[in-house]
């Protein structure tokens, strides 16, 4: 279920303009990923260094990066691009009661329960 909405939403997503075809990550359809990506820019900063162009490159890593990121800043993106009713419920349901353990070399820290607590905002 979980790869039927993700295809869904980035098909509706790429439909309606809100994510770039250009974007690298996640976007199997265009055959596009971090490989690629990483491909792509070391292409572009050989052509700028051939051609004797100043070059600076700044990589950054978001491995993990959901991990981070507010799920009620998530919901309330997701609500402003069109996602509502039943998917967004959904989105809302995955998200709720979720825990996290961290594991070091086989070691389980406790497990920690995630609150969230979903409203409505308004700009």
């Amino acid at each position: 279920m979980e790869r039927i909405i993700n295809v869904e939403l980035l098909n509706y997503l790429l439909q309606h303009g809100l994510i770039s075809k250009y974007q690298h990550g996640f976007l199997y359809k265009y055959k596009h990923s971090t490989c690629s990506n990483l491909l792509e820019s070391v292409h572009d900063w050989a052509v700028a260094l051939n051609s004797r162009y100043t070059t600076d490159i700044i990589y950054i890593d978001f491995e993990k990066a959901f991990d981070s990121v507010s799920h009620q800043k998530l919901i309330t993106k997701l609500e402003s691009y069109g996602i509502c009713d039943d998917l967004l419920e959904w989105f809302k349901a995955f998200l709720s009661n979720r825990t996290q353990v961290v594991n070091i070399s086989g070691c389980l820290s406790e497990t920690v329960h995630i609150t969230v607590e979903f409203h409505r905002v308004a700009f």
